[in-house]
């Protein structure tokens, strides 16, 4: 979503809308996962499909492998402003309660209906996660909101 001194940086959904045209962004994206698939190959050292299952580098960082994994399936990244009011409805990634988890919720501003998509939308979230090797646990919250506890698939 933003640009960190002149680095890609995965949208998490607690950042301001991108400010790229949506085709430069996708752009930026695809060559960002083709990177982190180009990584699993490198440091791929086990039976099977060298992209099946996180890297290393997606192990010690999980919040932005995951924000990137879900950004390259074609999911939208919710977002805030300024004053930090959401201002898109999507996916927003955040640290676990456990050490080397990640939350995944599915916001969007108030009265924008993202209550009522987030099962299916989560669902979708899940799906992405898992083809790419992570475990995604559907859960309920507080006032009955899911959400999804995302870690690392068996190394």
């Amino acid at each position: 979503m933003t640009q960190r001194s002149g680095g890609f940086e995965p949208a998490t959904g607690d950042g301001p809308p991108s400010a790229a045209p949506p085709g430069e962004r996708a752009a930026e994206v695809l060559v960002a996962f083709e990177g982190l698939l180009g990584i699993r190959r490198l440091t791929h050292t086990g039976p099977g499909d060298p992209a099946a299952g996180p890297a290393p580098w997606e192990r010690h960082s999980p919040v932005r492998a995951v924000a990137l994994a879900l950004e390259a399936a074609g999911l939208a990244a919710s977002a805030v402003d300024g004053s930090g009011e959401r201002v898109a409805t999507g996916f927003r990634v955040a640290p676990g309660e456990r050490p080397a988890t990640v939350r995944v919720e599915w916001l969007g501003p108030r009265g924008g209906g993202a209550a009522q998509r987030e099962e299916s939308a989560l669902a979708e979230c899940a799906a992405a996660l898992t083809r790419l090797g992570w475990e995604a646990l559907l859960y309920r919250g507080p006032r009955r909101r899911r959400f999804l506890e995302v870690e690392p698939g068996p190394a």
